[in-house]
């Protein structure tokens, strides 16, 4: 890949393994979805917010990396009437909602999904997460939003399953695997009901805070736990990044 080129966003040979889980994610789907819903680790609002627009720009929200990743083009659709069910569901379950219609895609959402559906052309409503972080509020919502499912929307949660980038890979190598095996057993536990309370206590499981001195990138699987229902949830990608282990999960 030449690393000049804004169109790969993912030219270090590091993530060269999650480009190629990303670039065939949609293929894998059982069919084509009518929109996605996507909870990023990068927004947070005082409430659940969503984001209505119809054509959003791309929001550059990084600092000190190189001049092409702020030429980068996404130019997937917004979807308001999917952005309006959202905020139904929530509201209808108890939950103070908000919508907005300025805010751009954040890098949470373009960057992975650039990889993933580069033709931009299935819509995207994007909700926050809620700023108190609370993990069973997030996995209440996303139960919430399981209907969604049926509509045609897949659901995903943008985040990392683990997320400390100032270690370095010597002292991260055995609590990043710790952590993982922990957390993949409490996301793959088959009661759901269990599935949903294990992982709702994150900060019991070993080198919780060493993962994550702060979760805002473990909240969207929360999101995504919550409206896999009852469905089965499995490992669907896991390799390694600067020595810690990564992995994504697919509930259904």
């Amino acid at each position: 890949m030449d690393p000049s080129d804004p169109d790969r966003p993912y030219s270090e040979p590091i993530w060269h393994p999650i480009q190629a889980y990303l670039a065939q994610l949609m293929e894998r789907l059982p069919e084509r979805p009518r929109a996605m819903l996507i909870v990023s680790g990068h927004w947070e609002e005082p409430v659940f917010t969503v984001h209505k627009g119809d054509q959003p720009s791309l929001l550059f929200d990084y600092y000190g990396f190189p001049p092409h990743t702020y030429q980068l083009r996404w130019d997937a659709p917004g979807e308001p009437a999917v952005a309006a069910r959202t905020a139904e569901l929530l509201s209808q379950a108890g939950f103070p909602v908000a919508e907005e219609s300025e805010r751009g895609w954040d890098h949470g959402v373009f960057i992975p999904m650039k990889v993933a559906g580069p033709q931009a052309d299935i819509p995207v409503v994007q909700l926050s997460l809620r700023e108190d972080l609370d993990p069973a509020a997030h996995i209440a919502a996303g139960r919430v939003l399981e209907p969604l499912r049926d509509e045609g929307v897949v659901i995903i949660g943008s985040g990392m399953s683990f997320h400390n980038m100032r270690v370095r890979d010597s002292e991260a190598r055995t609590p990043s695997l710790l952590w993982d095996d922990a957390l993949t057993e409490a996301v793959t536990e088959a009661d759901p009901d269990q599935r949903a309370a294990r992982v709702s206590a994150w900060e019991t499981l070993p080198e919780a805070r060493f993962a994550h001195p702060r979760e805002e990138h473990l909240l969207p699987l929360m999101v995504a736990l919550g409206a896999g229902g009852d469905d089965a949830a499995t490992v669907d990608h896991h390799s390694h990044v600067r020595g810690w282990p990564i992995s994504a999960y697919r509930f259904g």
